[in-house]
């Protein structure tokens, strides 16, 4: 049940209570109807007016009032499952839907406290109903007119079908022996209890459409109607969603009654055109397929959190020996990393006479040989996500085939296989980069590290209502958050992960055509992103004022560092150089959390200059929103617009699209892209998945631009990293005599956060921050401002390398150069 207090915070906002304490009968409120303004949904910008209607806890909304009635319905909102919050001073309302935010404004104070009443006791009122009658809630009907009509079954024919899916429900077998731990799971999920309230929906909206289509095979053989088959869909929906019925065998099995039955309750014949209007109707509504999507989702979410409990309860409670087991084995990893590391230095400092013979140490390294031709797997692997992928968009496609059905045959498969192996894999050319590096220290290691030295740990005993319930559209920059919520890398780190996949850059480098330049700096910005699929669970440390991070890769080509150089507000910058490319940012970020998901929107823009062409491309990055913060599994969702331009050269543009998910659809991360000419006439297309690969080109013919690498072993028990994640924290004796005492990798707290003591990270991550608010005290009292040593401002006010960096390094050395304490 629901027990948050209402909390007011000091810019205003203020989070609607829900239910308190014991279940309590709520009267039934009045309905509300009336204009608000509502913020347009991406990426539309700006507020347009919009009717709504407040039905016992349902808010639906349209374009007018005459829409609502006829049932033509912009969106539907469940008052009672959404987090409401409010700002009386702006007379705003958001409702966090979990699925979307809506952001509400009224003019007039006086509506605005009406709506405000109106919301709080709809909303109790449907709380209430769904605590009361958890296997048993009122169904609704979003695409249902508000007045009554012959096609809209009235509310006795609803309560028949809900009786028919209660008693249907009845025959379902469970064993004897799970039953009580069954019911326990049942009793400990608030979630089922709104699982069963949308599986009623699916099942009466079923139930809806399998009479209609009854009724219209029963007007087709008593009155010669046309075939269902052949009749006419309207344009208003696509040809997959009229076969639902086809692909869905238990809608045919569910027998409300017989034939005679049907035939007996027609009192005249109907107009087959209206009764195929209705069925249209409701299956081209959002509602239908959001309320579909929402029960999958929850289904396999329980199916699984059910199948633990079973797992658990089957087996004995963790005893003192399994603990000594399990630490044991911990203790065995490390040791057996270190003997691997010491292996490691003796065959480097060892003469071998057969250099051409490779003794492969680290049997987990996840490096790839020079030539690398696609196995079995991966075509299959290539396969299938492609058809996915391809299924999804029809537009590029002269036929849609169903959801289950291969796209293409098996020959385009493998031309596309061939291409990736080409494009992706052969690494012949680029080779010579590996020669090259911005130090001569011999610092970096050629074996690095596969794995971290302790998993991530057990984060379900936090509360994070209890931390965020009083930052509702706030940033959580400033929010101190538990130790356990972080993973072992910073925001530095971060930045230098965009550059994974750097070999895009020395591509684009390598390109005489500006146009496909152009695709390469396209696909390297898309690529950036792929690494945040498995990352949603957790945040980066913040790093402190004067914080800075290297990243010395000669393998890749390149020399990166970043330094802190703002605190309020946080401004990350950082430049990396390789012999073919420039690549430099500076970032901002202003995170807000709307009571069931939390928007990332950066500001900033990335700069990529090729020096052998004289390029300076430049782009912005899109806003990413993590949805289910508080329960369930948290997944990331990236979308906008990245607009790539060359400052040097009006030749080309890009633009890339990242599609944000539909209610509606399976198809997720989405990216669209369109490289034109300075007339604006499209010379490449590129499409594909961010946490996937790219393509540019149409089908059947196109090419792989790029691949997402396979994640390392294990990864889901280390903070999700990939394999070059695994490495940006790693820290060796020679690399660390030539760091300076800011760099990231010498962090106390992330330190002891990777070794899995989360205890002492979290008494350090306390005293670090405790220091930077000293230090930030002292700079006040004495009206200075904090100089950031390796980056300045530009005279467009973005924080760019003073290039001392790297020669500092060399000569003299971090050792001798004054540096702030900062841990």
């Amino acid at each position: 049940h629901f027990s948050c207090p209402s909390k007011t915070f000091s810019d205003s906002w203020e989070i609607i209570e829900g239910l308190r304490g014991g279940l309590s009968n709520v009267q039934e409120p009045e309905n509300q109807a009336g204009y608000m303004l509502k913020k347009r949904k991406w990426p539309m910008k700006g507020w347009h007016k919009r009717f709504f209607y407040l039905d016992k806890g349902i808010l639906k909304y349209a374009k007018c009032a005459a829409d609502v009635e006829k049932g033509k319905l912009h969106g539907c909102i469940d008052v009672g499952l959404s987090v409401m919050a409010i700002k009386k001073k702006a007379k705003c309302i958001d409702l966090d839907a979990e699925e979307n935010i809506y952001h509400l404004k009224i003019k007039s104070q006086e509506l605005f406290d009406e709506w405000v009443s109106k919301l709080r006791h709809h909303r109790l009122y449907r709380q209430n109903e769904i605590a009361m009658f958890p296997h048993e809630k009122t169904l609704f009907h979003p695409h249902y007119p508000l007045t009554s009509s012959p096609t809209i079954p009235d509310s006795q024919s609803i309560r028949k079908r809900a009786s028919l899916a209660k008693q249907s429900s009845l025959h379902s077998p469970v064993s004897f022996t799970s039953q009580a731990k069954v019911t326990a799971w049942l009793q400990s999920s608030d979630d089922m209890d709104r699982c069963t309230k949308e599986l009623s929906v699916c099942e009466a909206q079923l139930l809806e459409l399998n009479h209609l289509l009854r009724s219209m095979e029963v007007l087709h053989r008593t009155y010669s109607a046309p075939a269902i088959n052949a009749l006419q869909v309207p344009s208003c929906i696509s040809a997959g969603s009229i076969r639902l019925h086809a692909s869905n065998p238990n809608l045919s099995s569910v027998d409300l009654t017989n034939e005679k039955t049907y035939h007996e309750t027609l009192d005249s014949p109907i107009d087959v055109s209206k009764l195929q209007e209705d069925f249209c109707r409701i299956v081209s509504h959002k509602s239908f397929h959001s309320t579909m999507k929402s029960a999958l989702c929850m289904l396999t979410t329980e199916k699984e959190r059910l199948k633990q409990m079973l797992e658990h309860d089957s087996c004995p409670a963790p005893s003192a020996q399994l603990m000594g087991l399990k630490n044991a084995l911990a203790s065995a990893v490390i040791q057996n990393a270190e003997l691997q590391e010491r292996l490691c230095k003796i065959h480097a400092e060892s003469h071998i006479p057969e250099p051409s013979v490779h003794i492969n140490l680290n049997s987990c390294d996840g490096s790839r040989p020079l030539v690398h031709q696609a196995s079995n797997e991966s075509r299959a692997s290539i396969t299938e996500s492609l058809s996915e992928f391809f299924d999804a968009q029809e537009v590029l496609l002269s036929a849609s085939s169903s959801e289950n059905e291969p796209s293409e045959d098996d020959s385009y498969i493998s031309d596309i296989s061939d291409n990736v192996s080409m494009e992706n894999f052969s690494n012949e050319v680029e080779n010579e980069r590996l020669n090259t590096g911005c130090v001569e220290n011999g610092g970096s290691q050629e074996q690095r590290r596969c794995c971290l030295p302790s998993p991530s740990p057990n984060t379900s005993n936090i509360s994070l209502w209890n931390i965020l319930k009083n930052n509702i559209g706030k940033d959580l920059s400033k929010v101190a958050m538990p130790v356990q919520l972080n993973e072992p890398l910073n925001t530095l780190q971060r930045l230098c992960e965009e550059l994974e996949y750097s070999e895009l850059l020395d591509k684009a480098a390598h390109t005489q055509d500006p146009f496909e330049r152009m695709v390469y700096i396209a696909t390297f910005a898309v690529s950036g992103y792929a690494s945040s699929y498995y990352r949603a669970g957790g945040k980066p440390f913040n790093p402190v004022l004067g914080e800075t991070y290297e990243c010395d890769r000669p393998d890749k080509g390149f020399c990166f560092v970043a330094e802190q150089v703002s605190h309020h507000p946080p401004i990350s910058a950082c430049h990396a150089e390789s012999k073919n490319f420039i690549f430099w940012q500076d970032v901002r970020w202003r995170n807000k959390f709307w009571g069931k998901s939390m928007e990332i929107v950066p500001v900033g823009k990335t700069h990529v200059v090729l020096p052998g062409f004289g390029d300076h491309y430049e782009w912005n990055k899109v806003t990413s929103c993590i949805h289910n913060i508080l329960s369930g599994q948290r997944w990331i969702e990236h979308y906008g617009e990245i607009s790539i331009k060359n400052s040097n050269s009006e030749k080309c543009q890009c633009k890339v699209t990242f599609i944000k998910a539909k209610y509606w659809s399976s198809s997720m991360n989405e990216v669209e892209g369109a490289v034109t000419d300075h007339k604006g006439k499209v010379v490449h297309k590129l499409f594909g998945k961010w946490h996937e690969g790219m393509y540019y080109g149409s089908p059947p013919s196109a090419t792989c631009i790029w691949r997402m690498n396979p994640m390392p072993p294990d990864y889901e028990q280390y903070y999700g990293f990939t394999k070059f994640a695994l490495e940006l924290n790693e820290l060796d004796p020679l690399t660390k005599a030539l760091l300076p005492p800011t760099d990231s990798r010498l962090r106390l707290d992330q330190r002891l956060l990777e070794e899995g003591n989360v205890e002492s990270a979290e008494v350090q991550k306390q005293r670090i921050e405790q220091l930077q608010r000293e230090r930030r005290r002292v700079l006040e009292d004495n009206h200075m401002t904090h100089q950031p040593r390796f980056f300045q401002k530009s005279r467009d006010d973005t924080w760019v390398s003073n290039n001392t960096y790297w020669e500092l390094r060399k000569d003299p050395g971090f050792s001798n150069f004054d540096c702030p304490v900062l841990w």
